[in-house]
């Protein structure tokens, strides 16, 4: 799932940034579509946990894929 997620980043970091709208166009460049890099700018942009900011890109990725 992430590695088709990553092969359309262009597209795909639309919907990143409509979901987590403190990332800013840096965030998502150096971010380049590695799932650990997103988690890691996540917890940082909003002060959570390691664990909660995977828990929300798990569920964030659970919809995109209903979406697909």
């Amino acid at each position: 799932m992430w590695e088709k997620m990553k092969g359309s980043w262009s597209q795909t970091k639309g919907a990143v940034k409509e979901q987590w709208g403190q990332l800013t166009d840096d965030d998502l460049l150096a971010i380049e579509g590695r799932r650990d890099q997103l988690v890691g700018k996540i917890q940082t942009r909003y002060g959570i946990s390691r664990e909660a900011a995977e828990a929300q890109v798990g569920t964030w990725e659970q919809r995109r894929l209903k979406d697909m």
